[in-house]
């Protein structure tokens, strides 16, 4: 007989709405700490002057990176605020050339061209000889060329856009995505 009252579904969805929304506020509070720079996952914008790589963790069962000794981008050391603003602005070069309609980060945007999520550790930047990988990838997005299937167009990037752009490669890559994306740049597990 309940279930023919209004009220009794009324109180229903009220109830469920509560408790929904209570586990949203958990799931969210929780997961502030692995996507906030710093936290578990997302490390500090100052990353970018040392070596990352990716190690095999077996507990895990993925790829993980792995931070390493001192490794700097463009032979200058970066404080935390420089590294914040440098990672900032080549975030904006990265939104204003819309390269998201042609690449993928992070999974989100096109398939047409490589993922650049693990750009930084590319084998192909070490194709350059005498060249760090930070001064050829730069290189690269100020005059590109063909690299694979697609030619990437001229974007017309000045050297302290491109320079940005790989600050925050580089800081991606150190990123732990949770094993996600699994390709190149990793040792095999042993």
């Amino acid at each position: 007989m309940y279930t023919r009252d209004p009220a009794f579904w009324r109180a229903g969805a009220i109830a469920s709405t509560l408790f929904m929304s209570a586990v949203l506020v958990i799931l969210a509070v929780n997961s502030l700490d692995a996507i906030t720079p710093g936290g578990s996952h997302v490390p500090l914008y100052d990353v970018i002057n040392n070596q990352i790589s990716y190690s095999y963790d077996s507990a895990r069962g993925e790829y993980v990176p792995k931070i390493g000794g001192q490794e700097l981008l463009f032979n200058h050391e970066y404080s935390e605020t420089e590294a914040k603003a440098l990672i900032g602005k080549g975030k904006m070069v990265i939104q204003s050339r819309a390269c998201m309609d042609c690449h993928t980060f992070f999974g989100n945007g096109a398939y047409y061209a490589p993922d650049l999520t693990r750009a930084w550790l590319d084998p192909v930047w070490a194709e350059y000889p005498g060249t760090k990988r930070g001064d050829a990838m730069a290189a690269f997005l100020m005059h590109p060329f063909r690299l694979g299937y697609h030619e990437m167009p001229n974007l017309h990037l000045s050297r302290d856009e491109a320079q940005a752009a790989v600050a925050y490669l580089k800081w991606m890559s150190a990123v732990d995505t949770n094993g996600f994306p699994n390709g190149f740049g990793v040792a095999q597990a042993k």
